[in-house]
Order: C-alpha cells, then structure tokens, then sequence
C-alpha cells in the first residue's frame, strides 16, 4: 500500500500546502524530462509477491507483527490487513536467466516464512481470494497498526461524505452488499511486475501494458469465490475497485484502468494525479522537492492496473518503473514467474512493434477485453487489433505467446529459459487449467467445501508444481 505517514488526521492547512507542493514537484519531474534527467541503464524486472497468513482452520490468521519480528528483512513488509503479507524482490537484468533467479528468490523467501509462520502455529497461503475469508475478518480490528491506513480509511470516507461502500459484482452468483470501511481491500491480493523502462520508451510501454491486460487477466486467473460466492474468473478486479471507491466521478475512482492510453509521454500520467484525483493523504513532508516525495505518495493512493513509479537509485538518479498490477496471488512460484515472462516478453515486443498496437486497437476497446477477461477468463472473446474481435486463448496461443518468445530472445534471455516459462504458460492454456478453473472444478467434484478446496490447494502449492500438472484428489 506504499509510503508509511506520521499523522492520520489532517488540517485544511496541510490538504492546501500538500497540494502546492504537488504541483511544484510534478513541474520539476516535467523539467527532469525535458532535460533527460533519468536514468537510462538496461531494463531490470522485479514484483511485489502479496499473501494470507492462515491458522490450522483455514481462517485468516491476524498475526503478521510476530512474523515480521521474527524474520526481520527488509524485503518482508505488512500490508492493509494483519493476516496479509508481502514479499520483494530484488530487481533483476532482464537478461540470461534472470526468470530463474527470481524464482529461487521468491522460493527461499517463501520456505524461510513458511518455517517461522510454524513457529507461530500458522501458514502462508498465494491465492487471490482465500476462499474462506468471511464479511467477519474484514473489520477495522484486523487492520495493521500503521497511520497510513487508518488515515486511507478516513479520507476515503470523508470523500464519501460517511456513505457506506456498495460491494455489486454479478457473475456466476450475485453479491450485493454494503461496507463501511476500506477493509474489503484486504481480501485481495496481487503478484505485481515492476519493470524499469527508459523515459523514451515508457509511454509505449504503459501502453502496450494495457493492451495486454486482458490477457494476462485470462490467463492467471485465481479468486473465483468470495464469502462462499462464485462469481467471476478474476473476482479481485471488481473487489479492488470497489473495495475503495471515492463515490464521485467514474474518472477520479483510486482503482481503475484509465481513460485513455499515453499520447506523447508517461508525464501525462503524473500531471493527471494532479488534475483529477483529490489528496487523500496530505502528510507534509521535510524532503527537499528532489525527492518527489509529496508526488510518490499521492501517485501511491492511484491504484491504477497499470501504474508509472518514479525510484531512485543509490545516487539519488531518477528511474521510471511500469507496475503491472492485474495478475493475482497464485497459484504457485512457478505459475507466477511464468506470468511475469510471458508479460515482459509481450510488452516488450508489442512496445517496439511499428505501427504502434495502440493505434490498432481502440483505448474502450482495449478496457472492455480487460473487464471481459476479468469476468469470463479463456472463455472471453475480446476486441484485438486491426478490429478483430478474438477467443482470448487465440490470442495467447497465436499472438501473444510467439511475440513473447521473440521479446525475451531480442532482450537477451537464455532460450532454455525462454522454453520452460513460456512453456508452462503452453500447458496452462492448453489444459486451460488456470487457478481459477481449478478452483471452480474442485467445487464441482466435490462440493461446496471451501475449506477442503483450500487444504487441497495448499497441498499443490507446497509440491511447488505449476497449476496445469494438479489433480483434483488432493494428491500433489
């Protein structure tokens, strides 16, 4: 959830100087570009793994503080809820074996948590949606005691004027309800790819990014259940959205895949923080405007599904990231890594192809496959380029996963590691077993169980094989 704040409460005073401070440091970044102020080293690739902790029930286990305490890394950090967790990686050249490496980096991190969560009677469960949370874990009781999101839950409801939140998300089943808190936020979490790009290829990127939002959606999908509904493949997508929703304009909404592509420059991005989207943590600050620390902490409560970062590194240069939020938790280190491989070989070719594929393909056109993705998974037809409208699994088998194979081979991977990633993502799609369909099938082979579909899933994921190899017996 970003950048830790002293305060939770806020004067007029400090929403007006924040916002002065905003403006000023958005024009210094567009004078940073102007003057190519960034850094422009080859790309590196990392993620944000996000996880529940769970006790021997099953049930969200509400103790990440212990767990944080006793693995004491840097790389481990809390997130809104006391049962969710998060895991960093290191950033990576995008070259040789870079995929493999950070697998055996998430791997370790996940035996290592896994080891001290026993020590503590409870688990680390990658999923989307646990398919046992209940509306009763989700209180203010179980946020993680840190001002950040007391103060992100106060001010979204000052937004709201107090009116409650409206959970609607119609799939398979229908859930209507009603919320008071930002806490539904907590059930969802996300595999997030952080790509370093340079400033002149970056609006091509973001671009590129969208348009494979759909599919990348499709095809990892894993949050089918939520309160003992089934409802869409990717159910994440709709909770997020409305998990924290301002109420006001559709185009001011925190959550959201955007209005419209890039046209000349990821700057554009940054100014629209400014011009569209409310302060809603105004901490002040003591950094000198060379930091962008007031803009990185506003452009930290967007939660757009593609979002630009600004980083620095260790002598203080600017670099721009692209975070590719759409994909889930899950289900296992394999399937993860696999997605990430396939979404940098894709956006890195699909960024480079002339004419440009945001010119062949309608902004709304591109936003409604995503939705469509979302809600159907490989079972959506979407608009593609040139006007086609597409099976996405066509689209992944004949499109996406080639141009893939040519991104990641032009960036120098190993092509032993570009046939095993992209390789499970073959099987996946061919089995069209994803997480989601695996979920859904168990149900249907064995009942509504939701904790038995957990215990099976967990079963799979410490095998530590990709989803298409799993049964629906239990057995890993």
């Amino acid at each position: 959830m970003g950048q830790n704040i002293a305060e939770s409460h806020f004067s007029a005073r400090n929403f007006t100087e924040f916002s002065a401070r905003l403006r000023r440091e958005t024009h210094l970044l567009a004078r940073w570009f102007e003057e190519s102020r960034f850094e422009s080293d080859p790309p590196t690739i990392g993620f944000e793994a996000e996880a529940w902790l769970i006790d021997a029930d099953g049930s969200p286990a509400p103790k990440v503080e212990t767990l944080l305490d006793s693995l004491a890394d840097p790389l481990i950090v809390p997130e809104l809820a006391t049962f969710n967790i998060e895991f960093n990686g290191t950033p990576a050249a995008l070259e040789t074996d870079a995929f493999s490496r950070l697998a055996a980096e998430l791997d370790a991190t996940l035996e290592r948590t896994n080891r001290a969560a026993a020590s503590a009677d409870i688990r680390v469960a990658m999923i989307g949606i646990l398919p046992t949370v209940r509306q009763a874990h989700l209180t203010l009781d179980a946020m993680t005691p840190r001002k950040r999101y007391r103060a992100l839950n106060e001010q979204v409801f000052s937004l709201r004027h107090g009116r409650p939140t409206r959970l609607l998300i119609e799939g398979r089943d229908r859930l209507d309800l009603n919320w008071h808190d930002v806490m539904l936020e907590a059930a969802a979490t996300s595999f997030q790819v952080h790509l370093k790009v340079s400033p002149a290829e970056s609006a091509r990127v973001y671009n590129a990014s969208k348009i494979l939002s759909g599919p990348m959606v499709a095809i990892s999908a894993n949050s089918p259940f939520l309160f003992g509904h089934d409802l869409w493949e990717e159910t994440r997508i709709a909770l997020f959205e409305q998990a924290v929703s301002v109420g006001g304009a559709v185009l001011q909404e925190r959550v959201n895949f955007g209005f419209r592509y890039a046209q000349h420059s990821i700057l554009e991005t940054f100014q629209s923080n400014v011009d569209r989207y409310p302060v809603l943590l105004p901490q002040l600050m003591d950094e000198p405007p060379e930091q962008l620390a007031h803009l990185r902490l506003h452009n930290g409560t967007i939660w757009r599904w593609n979002r630009p970062l600004i980083g620095f590194d260790a002598h203080g240069t600017p670099h721009l990231r692209i975070e590719h939020r759409v994909m889930p938790s899950g289900p296992s280190v394999p399937d993860v890594i696999a997605n990430m491989a396939l979404y940098a070989g894709a956006v890195c070719s699909l960024a480079r192809e002339e004419p440009a594929p945001e010119s062949r393909l309608m902004f709304l056109h591109a936003q409604k496959g995503f939705y469509d993705c979302a809600r159907d998974g490989l079972d959506a037809t979407i608009p593609w380029l040139d006007g086609t409208e597409l099976p996405v699994w066509r689209i992944l088998a004949e499109d996406l996963i080639p141009r893939a194979r040519i991104g990641l081979a032009k960036l120098g991977i190993d092509p032993a590691e570009i046939a095993h990633w992209l390789g499970i993502i073959e099987q996946r799609l061919s089995s069209r077993q994803t997480g989601a369909r695996w979920q859904r099938t168990w149900v249907a082979r064995h009942g509504p169980d939701l904790s038995g579909l957990l215990e099976s899933y967990l079963e799979h994921q410490r095998a530590g094989n990709p989803v298409h190899e799993w049964t629906l017996d239990g057995s890993a």
